[in-house]
């Protein structure tokens, strides 16, 4: 069937502000901070087919899960309950299946046009509270994914368009903040039914035969405009590595990868990587794909829509029972933000390989993790969850940018007035930690610093971060960026270091302070890697004399030395 090039222009547009409404939806509707505030929620539209067909610019490590794990949520209805009927919303946020962590309950709405399966509706938000052992439901110490939470494997949610009451029973029951739960799930629904409405809008003008011509050309043309910028790289072989912290602060947790860039496809093989671990460091297959499909199309082709069509020239494989790939039920709550962080960089630096002028330095590397909760004077539970902005990489030709939320966060810092208003708390102090950036002819970004104290009772602080000891890597002769670090503040003001991964409890007047890592520079700083240009891996870190900056440089250096052995 032919299709009208006006037709086609006016559906991709439609179909993806359609997914930004959806967001919007969910945002409006929300109860909790870290969704109405910090924008922790992501959504996307499907075909009858279950492919993607558009996603709003939400977060990463959601939307290049949430191919994977619709895929999965669907094979699980239809082996289970015999599929999807018209009427339904399922719930689901077992990692296994869903694809990310406990706290993103993903939500699917099977939309129907004349009677007949028309596409899906999708969206994934992160729950501040789903139970487990600390409030924030993201312990540094889980050893199964048991005790990291509540575990949903789909169920209705809707059934004949109607609320199902104990569905929603069953996560607030298992929260510390059941009103918030309960308000953001309906929220959830909203966005949903939002993203119905647009879809079936769309079917109704141009009719079936017509938009699902138009969606496969959509897509087709999405691949072929992938295929074109990979074959604009040109074929070679690269291999790159990178070190984890584990909770002692070890990086012992190395993720290998191969990437094969040959004839308008990438091949990505993680063999080699550090087994699964017995804590929550581990990230499930659908997670590692969120960091190669952002890496990719941040760097290959930015302007590409994000569908199905995008990733068909990406090949993806990850040794089961690694941290990249684990089996269940191993525990993967930080695995979700901080292995995929790490992953999204490991990418970038395969990347840098083929063109180092299109790929900045390494950014600050953690989503800095702040979980607090506890027992109000009035007996109610409480929880706070948010991540912590850090420096940006510098660029080719720019500066880094200072205390954003870099990678596969998209989200954004929680406002003051919101935390005071809601919890415990009181920030005392919140600014950029300046002159964290990595030095080069590109300064790398600032990471920030910031300081939460609990007013009443005891509050449980759980802290979960990583390049307390490796810091970001620079790029091309530019320095890296200061690690993070986090402190314990008395009541009396003396303050004692903390660890990057860390659960402590606070009375009432202490306080966590938080300092995020900054970015690397670009470009070389005077007296520095001269002779990087001519020498391998070795001689590249001879110029290094600080044993945790090395670890996290030789990536870098490396994988440039290993393009000259394969271009």
């Amino acid at each position: 069937m032919n299709v009208d090039p006006i037709v086609t222009a006016i559906v991709e547009g439609a179909l993806t502000y359609a997914s930004h409404e959806m967001g919007i939806a969910v945002r409006n509707a929300a109860y909790s901070p870290n969704i109405k505030e910090r924008l922790d929620h992501s959504c996307a539209l499907f075909d009858a087919r279950g492919r993607l067909i558009a996603q709003a610019e939400h977060i990463p490590v959601h939307l290049g899960s949430l191919p994977w794990g619709v895929e999965r949520t669907l094979a699980f209805i239809q082996r289970e309950f015999g599929g999807v009927a018209q009427g339904d919303m399922w719930m689901v946020n077992d990692p296994y299946v869903c694809g990310t962590h406990i706290n993103d309950v993903t939500l699917v709405r099977p939309i129907y046009f004349e009677g007949a399966l028309a596409g899906y509706a999708a969206n994934k938000a992160h729950h501040a509270d789903v139970g487990g052992s600390v409030p924030g439901s993201i312990s540094i110490d889980a050893a199964d994914l048991f005790a990291e939470g509540l575990v949903i494997t789909p169920m209705h949610l809707l059934r004949g368009d109607a609320l199902l009451d104990e569905a929603v029973a069953l996560l607030c029951a298992n929260s510390r903040e059941p009103a918030a739960r309960a308000g953001d799930l309906r929220a959830q629904v909203a966005g949903n039914i939002v993203g119905e409405r647009r879809l079936l809008a769309l079917f109704e003008r141009y009719g079936r035969a017509t938009l699902d011509a138009t969606i496969d050309h959509l897509l087709d043309d999405a691949e072929r405009r992938m295929r074109t910028a990979l074959r604009a790289f040109g074929d070679g072989v690269f291999q790159v590595t990178s070190a984890l912290e584990d909770p002692h602060g070890d990086p012992s947790l190395t993720i290998a990868l191969r990437l094969e860039l040959a004839d308008g496809t990438a091949t990505l093989d993680y063999t080699g990587t550090h087994a699964q671990v017995s804590y929550p460091l581990n990230a499930v297959f659908g997670v590692t794909l969120s960091g190669v499909y952002y890496a990719l199309r941040a760097v290959v082709g930015p302007t590409i829509p994000a569908n199905a069509g995008t990733f068909r020239p990406i090949i993806v494989s990850a040794p089961e029972g690694t941290l990249v790939n684990p089996t269940r039920p191993a525990p993967v709550g930080g695995g979700n933000v901080e292995t995929s962080t790490r992953n999204a960089e490991l990418v970038l630096r395969a990347l840098a390989c083929a063109a180092p002028d299109r790929v900045p330095a390494e950014s600050g590397g953690t989503m800095s993790n702040v979980m607090l909760g506890g027992v109000r004077s009035n007996g109610h539970t409480w929880a706070f969850y948010e991540t912590i902005g850090c420096g940006m990489g510098a660029r080719p030709g720019l500066d880094g940018l200072d205390g954003i939320q870099c990678h596969m966060t998209n989200t954004l810092n929680t406002p003051i007035e919101a935390i005071e208003r809601q919890y415990p708390l009181r920030v005392t102090r919140y600014e950029f930690a300046a002159g964290t950036g990595g030095a080069g002819r590109y300064r790398g970004g600032d990471g920030l610093l910031r300081t939460l104290e609990s007013t009443e009772g005891q509050t449980r602080a759980t802290l979960l971060a990583d390049r307390h000891h490796c810091a970001p890597a620079g790029a091309l002769g530019g320095e890296p960026g200061s690690c993070g670090a986090h402190r314990l503040i008395r009541a009396d003001g003396s303050a004692e270091p903390l660890g990057g991964k860390v659960s402590v409890l606070l009375a009432a007047g202490e306080a966590v302070e938080v300092q995020t890592p900054g970015g690397g520079g670009y470009g070389e700083a005077a007296g520095f890697g001269a002779d990087l240009a001519g020498g391998g891996a070795q001689s590249c870190t001879a110029l290094i004399t600080d044993v945790a900056t090395a670890c996290s440089c030789l990536a870098v250096y490396a994988c440039v030395h290993f393009k000259a052995l394969t271009r």
